[in-house]
């Protein structure tokens, strides 16, 4: 059966190049991110420990050099909302070479990796949280059950426990059948730099009676939906582009996506 055009438009949105030109950024001689040029000189121009290096951008002083960027862009009004969170900052090849705060890492391009869980009740609906509408990113749209970054030292385990307990209320040990089901990167540009995303997949059981409940501020509300009416909603366009494809994963994952004609 042929794939929905909603969902191939989707996956291309999850691949795009940058709106404007990026050059590499490197930390220890490893590329571990992306800068505009433009940005890379005004910089530099700063007296920032950042310098011109082989067609790329060279962040000098390790941790203090990053903590360096980041206060300025945050001076500068560009980046996200300031989280006091670091993040690892990693290479292509996933090695961790220093530490940064988050809201500055889409500005550098550098990855991120995060976790997602769909969660599933025994009588096979899924559980859905909408996102607060004060989030700084996609604000009042659908997400997975529970989806958040990793942040400095944690494990993909680790994460999942924390968020887990943060968006949602749950225990992951009191979940069933917790298992991977797969990864997926986002390559895109987004309103404050570059996104790149590694995604680690997740799906588990909540057992009857058991409610998903906020902890952190960051969830407006939850939903269960039976499979189709979850379709009719990622049809729609009401979710995440990463929550929409990671549902679709699972989906068809269990071989329950695409419905035939008619089922959705």
């Amino acid at each position: 059966m042929n794939q929905p055009d909603w969902l191939t438009k989707l996956e291309r949105a999850a691949q795009r190049e940058p709106a404007a030109q990026r050059e590499p950024l490197r930390l220890a001689s490893a590329e571990c991110g992306s800068i505009e040029p433009t940005l890379g000189t005004r910089m530099q121009s700063a007296g920032l420990p950042l310098r011109r290096d082989a067609g790329g951008w060279a962040v000098e002083g390790g941790d203090a050099g990053l903590a360096a960027l980041a206060a300025w862009l945050h001076s500068q009004g560009l980046g996200n909302r300031w989280r006091d969170e670091l993040m690892p900052v990693i290479d292509t090849a996933g090695a961790c070479h220093g530490l940064i705060e988050r809201a500055a890492v889409r500005v550098l391009g550098i990855a991120t990796r995060a976790a997602h869980l769909v969660g599933r009740t025994p009588a096979g609906s899924v559980w859905i949280q909408q996102r607060a509408f004060d989030k700084a990113v996609d604000p009042g749209l659908w997400d997975t059950l529970m989806g958040g970054l990793m942040c400095a030292r944690e494990t993909v385990q680790e994460t999942l426990q924390r968020e887990t307990w943060e968006e949602a209320g749950l225990r992951v040990d009191e979940l069933e059948a917790l298992a991977p089901i797969g990864r997926l990167t986002v390559r895109r540009p987004v309103e404050d730099g570059y996104m790149v995303e590694h995604i680690h997949m997740f799906e588990a059981r909540v057992p009857d009676g058991m409610v998903p409940v906020n902890q952190d501020g960051e969830v407006e509300r939850f939903d269960c939906l039976a499979v189709p009416m979850l379709i009719d909603r990622l049809q729609a366009g009401q979710f995440t582009l990463e929550a929409a494809l990671i549902h679709a994963h699972w989906l068809s994952h269990h071989a329950l996506f695409p419905l035939p004609p008619g089922k959705g």
